[in-house]
């Protein structure tokens, strides 16, 4: 009898920690028992192909019946978005999954499943609120948040250190310290040192950095949210004129055809005092192969006359195309991506979590200090005028950046761009 109840008692035991072990792997809900081969769109940029591989692979060996195929995408947003529009104009099954920006559900909507058909109420808990309902359209989930963004002014602590310069806080502060440093590096040595890199090519990245300048000069943005148009504005002709003053001075010459990857070349080399980019190339720059490696820290971006510090709002998320040969298995796929499980090891690259639960994870913490640091970015975000001008975002960037690139090459000063393009977007939004 006593040994029966020893056997009944261990039973006991074994069943009571076999749920807690459960919770170190992965929860894996293949949703479907049918073969499917399920196709991701995802960025090229930095290493977020491997990380998208590594999740296809957990994927497939919880869901053998499923295959995942990763399809890398182009560096550039505006090229990304012109291609998934040709898939959707076409009605395509050729992509399962979508990567897409914070600024697209307007846009992609109608070619999107509803997401909440598919995850769970406790597991969407988990995310931001706010970049769900960004991600809401007419009571339809476009996607699930996949990764936050917000961009930070990077600078080099050995730098700033030899030449006696504190961490600039203001757009002027920038210039002088970023000329400091390059006359300095210049003197010693190096001719391809440079003071600052950022993104100036004609395409949704400058949208972004130019967005920072005017918000920052002129507490507006391209349009405000009750739709008056607010580009014609002395104000942020003068800030579109100072970034001009930086091409081919504290900036190379090239820096109007940069993205976010020659940014991150040039800073990443030592070859750059400052650089304005994205959380993803925090952890690059710690890498192996950086010259910059623990000789580098972040701050917000600069402030201009407005007093205001902006950090453009990004993040991507991950939605299930309405011409999916096989839903069930996409929305598998999408939910397990964009999984706090997945978000994790993603974060230790330095890519923002949407999952809530991971900003206090200890371990996270321990690994990625500098989140501490991002705090008080992620709550100076501005955002771009997506949501106001809904299924015409695309034509107000483009015809934005557009105009603020002819400023940084020289073709027109700021206001005479701005006059301009104030009447291009009374016609785009047809006002």
């Amino acid at each position: 009898m006593r040994k029966a109840f020893l056997v009944l008692l261990l039973l006991v035991l074994v069943a009571g920690v076999l749920p807690v072990a459960a919770q170190d792997a992965p929860a894996i809900d293949c949703i479907t028992d049918e073969e499917a081969t399920v196709i991701v769109s995802t960025g090229s940029v930095g290493i977020e192909v491997d990380l998208a591989q590594r999740s296809a692979d957990e994927f497939m060996a919880a869901c053998p019946n499923i295959t995942v195929e990763i399809r890398p995408l182009p560096s550039s947003a505006t090229d990304i978005l012109g291609f998934y529009l040709q898939q959707f104009e076409a009605q395509s099954s050729e992509i399962d999954v979508f990567q897409f920006d914070v600024i697209w559900p307007g846009i992609l909507a109608e070619h999107m499943l509803n997401m909440y058909d598919y995850i769970s109420e406790e597991a969407l808990a988990d995310y931001f609120p706010a970049i769900v309902a960004n991600n809401t359209v007419d009571g339809s989930l476009t996607g699930i948040p996949w990764f936050n963004d917000a961009p930070m002014l990077y600078y080099r602590t050995d730098l700033l250190e030899e030449y006696g310069v504190a961490v600039p806080t203001t757009w002027e502060e920038l210039a002088v310290a970023a000329q400091t440093i390059q006359d300095g590096e210049r003197a010693k040595g190096n001719s391809e040192f440079w003071g600052y890199v950022w993104q100036g090519n004609a395409y949704e990245g400058l949208t972004c950095d130019a967005l920072e300048w005017i918000y920052s000069e002129a507490g507006s943005t391209v349009i405000s949210p009750e739709g008056e148009i607010t580009v014609n504005d002395p104000a942020v002709a003068a800030a579109l004129d100072r970034a001009a003053t930086w091409v081919g001075t504290i900036s190379p010459e090239g820096v109007t055809g940069y993205q976010e990857e020659d940014a991150r070349a040039t800073w990443q080399t030592g070859n750059a005092a400052f650089m304005r980019n994205w959380p993803y190339a925090y952890a690059l720059s710690n890498g192996e192969d950086s010259a910059v490696a623990g000789n580098f820290g972040v701050a917000l971006l600069p402030q201009g006359a407005a007093g205001l510090s902006a950090a453009t709002q990004g993040g991507w998320q991950l939605g299930v195309s309405r011409y999916a040969e096989n839903p069930e298995a996409a929305a598998a796929v999408a939910i397990y991506f964009a999984s706090p499980t997945v978000q994790k090891y993603r974060a230790l690259e330095s890519y923002l979590p949407t999952a809530m639960s991971l900003y206090s994870d200890a371990e996270l913490l321990e690994a990625n200090p500098f989140f501490a640091d991002l705090f008080p970015v992620l709550s100076n975000t501005v955002t771009r005028p997506s949501t106001v001008t809904a299924a015409r975002y695309n034509e107000v960037s483009t015809a934005f950046f557009t105009a603020v690139h002819s400023v940084l090459t020289g073709e027109q000063d700021g206001a005479t761009a701005m006059e301009l393009l104030e009447l291009d977007l009374q016609t785009i939004l047809g006002q």
